[in-house]
């Protein structure tokens, strides 16, 4: 293994590139998602390196003291097979040694290698896909009335009702990072409000980078009462949107199977 290995934090001109490996993975990263969660966690993204070249990535985002989420771990391809992935690994698990639980999707053929490091499977998730507005059906899936609801653009509900809403279904509170997920300017952001203001879901869609470097949309976060009450924002958020569009959800959720 070559000396000139390191470890050090991402620099704001490296997150294209690092995206880009993300593009090549088929993670479909969504446009400035890597700076949200480096501003989340300033000491939670790093690069392994060559001769201080970028070779590798890894992003592990305390979202509180209690919660974190490992993602984006990619050593390229002309470069695995030496060690360097399991160095990144090590860090990162270094850095997350006081956090209580972390989580982090792992391919199927990846579960065991996990399991090693005493993580354990808690679920499935479920990527969905529609190949632009046209593939949703006319009519709704649900024959409830809304009469009591309307959907809303984002900036026409406070910060503070989404950040209410969130933290009463979240098992982990994250305001600092969904404060900054909802703000960004890339994407649209609606909610679901009653006749008194009060917040009964939000979501976001924003433009994603697809494998064949095409530009898609990616749903999430996702959030409502009740599966109606779902379905009227994927049909605010979709639009009239002429392009592949992704939704991923655990299978933990009965609604999203």
């Amino acid at each position: 293994m070559r000396e000139n290995f390191s470890i050090r934090l991402i620099s704001i001109n490296e997150i294209p590139e690092v995206t880009n490996w993300a593009r090549l993975e088929g993670f479909s990263p969504g446009m400035d998602d890597l700076s949200i969660y480096r501003n989340t966690d300033k000491q939670g993204v790093w690069v392994a390196c060559l001769d201080n070249n970028p070779i590798g990535s890894i992003a592990c985002i305390k979202y509180n003291s209690s919660y974190s989420f490992i993602g984006l771990f990619i050593v390229k391809k002309e470069f695995r097979n030496n060690g360097y992935g399991v160095r990144l690994w090590k860090h990162a698990l270094e850095y997350l040694k006081n956090v209580d639980c972390i989580g982090l999707e792992a391919a199927p053929d990846r579960l065991n290698d996990y399991a090693k490091w005493g993580f354990r499977k808690s679920s499935i998730t479920n990527r969905w896909k529609l190949n632009g507005s046209q593939d949703l059906p006319l009519r709704n899936f649900y024959k409830d009335q809304f009469h009591s609801f309307k959907v809303v653009p984002g900036n026409k509900i406070s910060s503070e009702a989404v950040l209410i809403y969130d933290d009463q279904r979240e098992p982990s509170p994250r305001p600092h990072f969904l404060n900054d997920w909802l703000k960004n300017s890339h994407g649209n952001v609606s909610a679901i409000v009653d006749n008194n203001g009060m917040c009964h879901g939000f979501g976001r869609i924003r433009p994603c980078v697809l494998e064949d470097n095409e530009q898609g949309w990616r749903i999430g976060p996702l959030l409502a009462d009740t599966p109606p009450l779902a379905e009227l924002l994927i049909r605010e958020l979709v639009g009239d949107l002429d392009a592949q569009i992704l939704l991923d959800c655990s299978n933990l959720n009965p609604y999203a199977n």
